[in-house]
């Protein structure tokens, strides 16, 4: 199967003004706390940046590494974690930075990971929310964009390792076959 780079669903001022709107609330639901911002390689790690660059807050970052999507346009049915995260967890507030929630397998799994470490409070951060697509319950307490079912490129996110530096999220189209 081939793929094309589609139309632009989400523009980079777009992105840029939300992301500021997010760590305003963050600053504010945070201040005074021992905030670790958990970063969900690679996928997130371009929103990751932007997002703790905005926080008005001190805060600490970790990263973990999940496979979600492999080379494929739909997800995994078991993500895969190839990279734990490092730090002490327990007694601290956690936010997980997300690039996107969709079936939310992914994401509860984490979550669930992450609980076992005793941290004091837990929530999400994801740019994006496919919440049609939702097979399993997880909680976003700070969402960037609610998007329709497609596949999407862009602002960290990829296809196959491709299309993760543009500015914007886009859409991959198919190309019919002739």
């Amino acid at each position: 199967m081939r793929y094309r780079l589609g139309p632009t669903l989400i523009t980079a001022p777009e992105i840029r003004a939300r992301v500021q709107e997010l760590a305003g609330m963050i600053s504010l639901d945070y201040a005074g706390r021992d905030l670790l911002l958990i970063c969900v390689l690679k996928g997130a790690a371009i929103f990751w940046a932007d997002l703790c660059r905005t926080l008005r807050i001190p805060c600490q970052s970790d990263f973990v590494a999940m496979e979600s999507y492999g080379a494929a346009t739909s997800p995994l049915s078991e993500p895969r974690f190839t990279k734990p995260a490092d730090v002490a967890l327990a007694d601290r507030d956690i936010l997980i930075v997300e690039d996107i929630i969709d079936t939310g397998h992914t994401s509860a799994r984490l979550r669930e990971l992450l609980r076992a470490r005793s941290p004091r409070s837990l929530a999400t951060c994801s740019l994006l929310d496919k919440a049609e697509r939702r097979q399993v319950a997880t909680p976003i307490e700070y969402c960037g964009f609610v998007i329709p079912n497609a596949f999407v490129v862009g602002y960290g996110l990829d296809y196959a390792q491709q299309y993760r530096h543009l500015p914007h999220i886009a859409v991959l189209e198919r190309i019919p076959e002739a």
